[in-house]
């Protein structure tokens, strides 16, 4: 029996809107955002973020809890004055290879929250760090107080189909309705909200930047900044001032009926004289121009016009009707992590592991995680969503090239922790790391078979320069091509053997497909075949094999049964090259799931894992692996992928599952063939427990 499949197309509205969000009262762990991919502020039940204490972030110091009541862009960084001695130089260091010394921006073993680092090493690891850009709430005018958590009570319903919230509340006893959005195009939030006359006012609130690992607001430090307010026609101007130069600025767009009042040095109050406010809060860089006057009702208007379009653009994937009663979640984690992976990971920068909600690691993006948060846009017939932030590796090209240029290798070798200038951060594992190595080539091939041919003029020097590397890097041997240490695999736990790990199954295979593919862009370039690429992809050394299965790396300690399973990866996130023994994976996969250290996954594991059972043609083992209740494989209702009290969110979880989706549900190269295999959706169960409905969907290679 096989996957049901109609060719009805999908009602995507009713779609949508079965998995619409309602919240009553506070969920802590759960909050609601609305944002456009470079600018994303997260609500609490108010519609504002008047209650950022109840959304707590624990910090991994220990220090007091950041929140998730976010406010943040792409572009808005911010660095602390550099101390003596912070340079990346005064950091490298030779590590013994095959061709001899080859230096590594190091550091010693670091604590999560970098806690203990001397002052330098600190400051270039925390600098620069993404920008709280301010806070905004609601106080009662009965002496312009904040009103505690007790005095709050409502409804919230965030409509995915037009990207609004809406907030039904009573505060201290008085009835708000509040409207809130994001302006699809540019920076900007609108407020419609009717209140009682005379009862209640909002403020806003600014901070400092921050070096805390998940903060992005300091508080405590007032005189390192400075807050001016201007009148403005259809408004009021602020201008921030960080550190003695203008940062950037805020156009609040509003009307008479909305008095302005700078109460504090970064405090401002903004009173109304009747019983509606229409407020439209506009973040820019400093020098940037002002663009049309903004209202509310316009903000409101132009996200219910951008999200259907959204919406009924690209893929769809619709489990209504399926038997198994576990298909209702999965259809909702894919609903969800649309709009979640829309609002925070398509921007003009690749972004941070909690996207635009709450910094981590600073706000600093890691570029291995990249092709988790993105190549699921093209997938799902998105590309234009991933072409946002392409042309940001083409801006640090130079940088990637000067990496590799130092450490004596051609191409471009790319960073691995960083904020929009690509430096990179001195660790002990970030520069050791290989498998963000092949991703700009795997999402440029994405978006080449999403249907953008131009993409070859566009990102070919990206693929070439990153295949110049990768052929470099590999060591010869008597049995083929090495990748040997310094190095850390996709498996970081055993970062302190650095220098003595070596062949990895995942980047082996990773390193065949990568350069395969490549030297197919040369064809599409017009260029012949290199011939070197291809002897070192043909050539690669067979991963190693111990008691019938796969061993992490080909060197003790072999394999170490916690953190990601990756080498489960060489056949699932890499395609079938014929370089993984179907069977041999199998066994490896069996020898996982039976005995793996599972507090200590991350949940981009598990999409990842089940790629690698569908490949196989283990399609129920698939869905049990995406629907695994396991505590880093958690959903909150906002959609987002829980990990930790001090990683709330995690983004590369969301890509990851609809990565695998699209796999699982719109096939891949060569999937036809598996016997008995239903060619409209080769990753589920082949049988009436699954009604498998999709549209718009690019089979994976």
């Amino acid at each position: 029996m096989r996957t049901q499949h109609s060719v009805r197309r999908i009602d995507r509205r009713a779609l949508v809107e079965r998995h619409c969000v309602e919240v009553d009262g506070s969920d802590p762990r759960s909050p609601l955002s609305v944002g456009n991919g470079e600018h994303c502020l997260t609500l609490d039940v108010t519609g504002t973020q008047t209650l950022p204490e109840c959304y707590p972030v624990a910090d991994p110091a220990g220090g007091p809890d950041g929140t998730l009541l976010g406010t943040f862009t792409q572009w808005a960084w911010h660095s602390t004055p550099r101390p003596p001695g912070a340079e990346l130089d005064a950091f490298r260091r030779p590590y013994s290879t095959a061709r001899g010394p080859v230096p590594y921006v190091d550091a010693p073993p670091l604590s999560r929250d970098d806690s203990g680092l001397d002052p330098a090493l600190l400051w270039l690891r925390s600098n620069p760090h993404r920008l709280h850009l301010y806070r905004i709430g609601w106080v009662l005018t009965d002496g312009f107080r904040q009103p505690h958590s007790g005095e709050i009570t409502g409804h919230q319903r965030l409509d995915l189909w037009t990207g609004t919230a809406r907030s039904q509340v009573r505060l201290a006893g008085h009835p708000l309705t509040v409207r809130t959005a994001c302006h699809p195009v540019r920076d900007a939030v609108g407020w419609v909200a009717d209140v009682p006359a005379g009862a209640v006012a909002l403020e806003l609130e600014f901070p400092y930047g921050s070096e805390a690992w998940s903060g992005g607001a300091d508080w405590a430090s007032p005189e390192r900044h400075r807050t001016r307010v201007r009148s403005r026609a259809r408004g009021t101007e602020v201008v921030r001032t960080l550190d003695g130069a203008d940062h950037h600025r805020l156009r609040l767009w509003h009307g008479p009926e909305l008095t302005v009042r700078q109460v504090a040095e970064h405090r401002l109050l903004l009173v109304p004289s009747g019983s509606t406010i229409e407020l439209v809060v506009e973040v820019l860089p400093i020098a940037a121009p002002v663009g049309r006057p903004l209202t509310a009702s316009g903000v409101l208007t132009a996200s219910a016009r951008h999200w259907p379009g959204f919406w009924r653009s690209g893929g769809a994937l619709d489990l209504h009707g399926s038997d198994d009663p576990r298909a209702g979640e999965l259809e909702r984690r894919a609903v969800l992590s649309q709009y979640l992976t829309a609002i925070h990971c398509a921007g003009s920068t690749p972004p941070a592991e909690t996207g635009l909600m709450v910094n981590s690691w600073r706000g600093r993006f890691h570029l291995e995680m990249h092709y988790w948060h993105a190549a699921h846009f093209p997938l799902w017939g998105r590309p234009q969503l991933l072409e946002r932030s392409m042309p940001w590796y083409h801006r640090i090209l130079d940088v990637a090239r000067g990496i590799a240029s130092a450490q004596g290798y051609a191409g471009a070798r790319w960073p691995k922790q960083v904020a929009p200038d690509g430096r990179e951060s001195p660790s002990n594992i970030g520069p050791f790391l290989l498998w963000q190595q092949p991703h700009p080539i795997h999402l440029a091939e994405l978006l080449y078979r999403a249907g953008s041919p131009e993409v070859v003029e566009r990102h070919g020097e990206l693929v070439l320069a990153t295949a110049e590397l990768m052929a470099d890097l590999v060591e010869a041997g008597p049995d083929g091509y090495a990748l040997g240490p310094p190095l850390i695999p996709a498996q970081e736990c055993d970062a302190d053997q650095r220098e003595l790990l070596r062949d990895p199954p995942f980047e082996l295979a990773y390193w065949r497909w990568g350069l395969e593919v490549a030297n197919r862009w040369r064809g599409h370039l017009g260029l012949p075949v290199d011939p070197r690429w291809a002897e070192v992809s043909a050539w690669m050394r067979p991963a190693h094999v111990r008691d019938g299965v796969y061993a992490a790396v080909g060197a003790p300690p072999w394999t170490t049964r916690r953190d990601h399973p990756s080498h489960l990866y060489a056949l699932g996130v890499v395609p079938d090259t014929g370089y993984v023994d179907r069977a041999t994976m199998l066994r490896t996969l069996k020898d996982v799931l039976a005995d793996w250290d599972w507090e200590s996954t991350w949940g981009w594991d598990y999409p990842a894992m089940a790629m690698t059972a569908a490949r196989l043609g283990e399609q129920g083992l698939a869905v049990d692996l995406l629907l695994a209740d396991r505590p880093k494989n958690a959903y909150l209702p906002n959609g987002h992928n829980w990990q930790t009290d001090s990683l709330p969110a995690y983004l590369p979880g969301n890509g990851a599952l609809l990565t695998a989706l699209a796999l699982m549900a719109g096939g891949w190269d060569g999937a036809d063939g598996m016997d008995g295999t239903d060619s409209s959706a080769p990753g589920f169960p082949q049988n009436r427990s699954w009604v498998v409905r999709h549209e718009g969907l690019v089979p994976s290679p």
